[in-house]
């Protein structure tokens, strides 16, 4: 799975919601971003969380 910088990865609607509503709409905002804040979002769950960190690990990226 290759995924873009400039786009969200496939991660189930309420996270995708969640992160554009903290004003995350593309990958690479992400880079950086405690794992920890972005889990206190409403409807970011475990799994969201490894998708987005794999996504990043692609492109040598990572929550922080």
């Amino acid at each position: 799975m290759t995924s873009s910088l400039d786009t969200l990865p496939k991660i189930g609607a309420p996270a995708t919601r969640a992160l554009h509503g903290a004003g995350y709409t593309t990958l690479r905002q992400l880079d950086g971003v405690p794992r920890a804040d972005l889990a206190r979002l409403h409807g970011m769950g475990p799994k969201a969380l490894d998708i987005l960190q794999a996504a990043l690990e692609e492109h040598n990226l990572g929550l922080g």
